[in-house]
Parts: C-alpha cells; structure tokens; sequence
C-alpha cells in the first residue's frame, strides 16, 4: 500500500508539472516492483487464513476468549457465541445473502436505474457494426485493467480530452450486449497506459494502432504494453490478397522476415472502435469546465518569441510516438524528420502548414492528424524550431507569428 500510494502521488506531481506521460510511467518502475513483492505476500497470507479457517472449522473444541476486560467489567466469553458462522451455516448463508443483496442494490441497481434517464449528446454518432465489434475485442482483451476513459474534471486531465467527461458520452457504448449482457464499464481505475477517451483523435492512423498492438516497442521504446500478436498473421507473400491489411514491420520482428504480417479481423475491429473514440463537442458554451490548477501558469505574448515553452518535451508528448524521439520515423509508416526537405527548408511554410492541416498525401505512409485545434501558435513554433535545430538539421526559429499567419491564411481558404 506504501508503494501504490508514493508512486501515485509522484506520479500525480509528476503530470501536474507538465511531464510527459511516458515519463510518469518510467517514474512508477520501482513502485511497480514493490507492488509486485507486497502482493506476492498478500496472497500467501491468503492461503494461510484458509487453511487456518479449514481448521477451525473442523475443531469441535469450543474455544474461549480469556479476560475480556475493561474498566467496569471482566467476563468470559466463548468464540462460538461470539462469531459462530463457522458452524452455524444458515446464519452465514443469511448474513452473507443479505450483505450482498445490500451493496448490490446501492452499487448497481440505483445507479443503473438513473442511468435509463441519460440520453446521447446532440450530434452524437452511434457506434457502426465494426467499432461495436471492436469494442468487444477490447473488452475481452481486458484494455480496461490499464486504460482509463474518463476525463476528471481537473486542469491536469485537460491533457487526455477538450472537456471532463459526461455520462452521456457512454451512452452507445454502454448499450446491453443482449438480454442477459450488461456492457462491462469502460471507466477504468488504473493510468498504467494513457487515457484513451480521444485516441481517434490523437492517434487517427490505422497504421500507428496496428504496429502498436503488434509490438507496442516499436512506436514507444519503454512502453509497458503486452505485445498482442494472436492478432496478427504472418503470410508468404503469394498468399497476401488484395483484401489484407499488411502492417509494416521490419523482418527482423516476424518468425520469417520473408513473410508478410497481416491484420486479422479483429485487430481491424479493434482498431475502428479506437479511432471512434473522440469527444462530441458541446461548445464552449455548454461544456463543463475544468477545476483550474493552483500551480502559477507563464503567459507568453504572440509575438517573434517562444519564450519558456520546451520545444523538446512538446515533441516528446505530441510527436515522438509516430516520428521517434530520435526523429528517424518508422520505415514504410512514419517518415522521418532527420535531413528532410520540408523540415530544413528556409521557409517554414509548408512545414507548419503539415503541423496545422496534417498530411496524407503520400500513401506509403500513414495518415498524419492536424493540430490546429491542439497546439496555439507558441507551442506549434516551440516543435517546429525543435524538429528543424535537432538530429543534425540545421534551418532557423520558426516564430509565432509566422505560425499565426499561417494559421490565418489557412483558415480563409
């Protein structure tokens, strides 16, 4: 419990100072080990208080509770009148029942009695087939244990959604299965991964979600995911159809670097219902908001100057999951930022213009989401310098307001 509860609050501090979540992760290492330890411990004692009970229950010595005492009293009194449910097995039953009957009713059956009034947000999507199809693969691949979909309503949640979440937002998802099926919760309790309530938005390639299931090192070296290759199929190459999805992974990563990897169906279904993830937007209007932080924010003017915003760490958190830390891409994925045209080019026209509309031009490649509703023009600029003053290339600042005139020439297209 100490470990949990150190490592949470670090990991806590750690996203309220901004940090990147992958570092928060690589932070909880240690605890995770003690964790580890602790419950290993836990379920030895387990084992221990059954066999203990087992035992009990077969003594027919009535044992006595010796010198109960306090300032007014002392008596004896015997175990078996004191708890007898060892042995009295209707009042175990009877206890045990209406126990259950008790939390069953508050923790389930009020609630989903309020949640029959809740209805779907205007302009909300209803799941399709495949994403209801994918919502079943992820929960019978239990994404849930690590994964959270909820956005609390305070400012260092900000991060994983435009506003904090509402019951409305589970509404299609949270439909019964079938007459006896209730949709399992979707909440989670754990960040062991990040939040994933607009992944589709974060993350909107195919692509990216196929090589990350495959193998999750692959697009994040110090991932902690679970490779999920049932997934997938390795095929000769004459056996690949127009129909197959290949996922490109380098050879060195199949049983038979000659073969091909194909997504199965599943890992398609899946797949659609992550990128499905996205929040309805309500306006600012009608959105709840955040609870603001107490940590004392830096306001940096528009103007030739990103002052105080760390170019590397916007990266690291924005960027790095599809063109690598190292900026080198993924071959036949993700192309890579080290000595490219656009990122060295003088005039950093194009290269913002990628940032803010994204780019899917180039089908050997996956599809790049824009982050004009993400980044403002200082945090855009922070990246952009960063991508053209490391791994070698050599271009000059990118200012906001360049990024700002861009942005405005975008927008009266």
């Amino acid at each position: 419990m100490i470990s949990l509860m150190a490592g949470g609050t670090f990991r806590g501090l750690s996203w309220i100072e901004g940090e990147s979540f992958i570092n928060s992760v690589i932070l909880m290492q240690p605890y995770w080990v003690w964790r580890a330890i602790g419950g290993s411990l836990m379920f030895v004692s387990h084992l221990v208080f059954g066999y203990n009970f087992l035992q009990m229950n077969r003594c027919e010595k009535n044992y006595q509770i010796a010198h109960l005492s306090s300032n007014f009293f002392c008596s004896r009194l015997t175990l078996q009148i004191m708890f007898d449910f060892h042995k009295n097995h209707k009042l175990l039953v009877i206890t045990s029942f209406l126990g259950f009957a008790i939390l069953s009713t508050v923790i389930a059956v009020f609630p989903a009695l309020q949640l029959q009034k809740v209805q779907p947000l205007p302009g909300m999507k209803e799941m399709s087939s495949e994403e209801l199809k994918g919502l079943q693969v992820y929960v019978s691949e239990n994404c849930m244990a690590c994964h959270t979909q909820q956005v609390r309503n305070i400012e260092m949640d900000h991060v994983w959604g435009q506003r904090p979440s509402l019951a409305s937002d589970y509404y299609y998802s949270k439909q019964r299965q079938d007459l006896w099926r209730q949709s399992p919760s979707l909440l989670g309790s754990e960040r062991t991964g990040p939040d994933l309530t607009e992944v589709g938005k974060r993350q909107p390639g195919k692509e990216w979600h196929l090589l990350h299931l495959f193998n999750p090192r692959i697009v994040v070296k110090e991932s902690v995911m679970p490779s999920y290759p049932w997934l997938f199929e390795e095929k000769s190459p004459a056996m690949v159809t127009q129909k197959d999805v290949i996922v490109p992974v380098p050879g060195e990563l199949l049983k038979k670097p000659d073969h091909k990897l194909v997504a199965k169906k599943e890992a398609l279904e899946l797949v659609a219902y992550l990128q499905s993830l996205v929040q309805t937007n309500l306006g600012e209007d009608l959105s709840p908001d955040f609870i603001p932080s107490t940590r004392r924010k830096s306001e940096y003017p528009i103007g030739n100057t990103n002052l105080g915003l760390d170019g590397l760490q916007l990266y690291t958190e924005t960027c790095s999951a599809c063109h690598q830390p190292n900026g080198e891409g993924i071959a036949g994925a993700f192309p890579p930022l080290v000595g490219s045209k656009i990122v060295n080019d003088p005039d950093p026209n194009i290269l913002v213009q990628i940032i803010l509309s994204g780019y899917d031009a180039r089908p050997e490649f996956g599809v790049m989401p824009g982050f004009a509703d993400l980044l403002t023009d200082e945090e855009i600029s922070a990246i952009a310098t960063h991508e053209r003053q490391s791994w070698g290339n050599q271009a000059p600042d990118v200012t906001p307001r360049q990024v700002a005139e861009i942005r405005k020439f975008i927008l009266n297209q």
